[in-house]
């Protein structure tokens, strides 16, 4: 079982290193003014110290807290658990093959999964709406807007 404090420090923790990432990289961008302006990296570098000021005093609750949930002894019980890595384990594995299948194909292949898999829609309902939605994908991107999304390794072995 995970208590509430637990998880409040572990996302302060996360956010925390997000600010930290953000404004390091902002860095290299350039923060302040030159002869065009303001340079690219100010308004990240102002938005990671933002998130890294929230970060650090979520981290404070969590280790000094008040009369609030943070004090409830568990957060998530196991059946909840288990229901969160049923969302976050397609979602990871989905960010995870876009650079072999390509936008496309994992966008198809993870809608499929997260409807057919623990039986919410029936299989040919989960494929056409894994259709629907790559298709969807590329029309809107690739011809509306004419911004490309990741092919993949599979596309270019297939010479797309």
């Amino acid at each position: 079982m995970i208590s509430r404090r637990a998880l409040e420090l572990a996302t302060a923790i996360l956010t925390g290193g997000f600010g930290v990432a953000v404004v390091v990289q902002s860095l290299d961008n350039g923060i302040g003014w030159s002869s065009e302006g303001v340079e690219s990296g100010t308004f990240p570098f102002l938005t990671g110290i933002i998130i890294i000021a929230g970060s650090l005093y979520n981290l404070a609750r969590g280790i000094v807290p008040a009369g609030t949930l943070a004090n409830v002894p568990i957060a998530i019980t196991s059946i909840e658990l288990r229901r969160l890595a049923g969302l976050f384990l397609p979602a990871a594995i989905f960010v995870a093959v876009i650079p072999l299948l390509g936008m496309y194909v994992a966008s198809a292949v993870y809608i499929f999964a997260v409807l057919a898999v623990p039986e919410h829609q029936s299989v040919l309902r989960s494929a056409a709406t894994a259709a629907a939605t790559a298709l969807a994908l590329y029309v809107v991107f690739e011809r509306m807007f004419q911004v490309s999304l990741p092919h993949g390794a599979l596309a270019a072995a297939l010479g797309f």
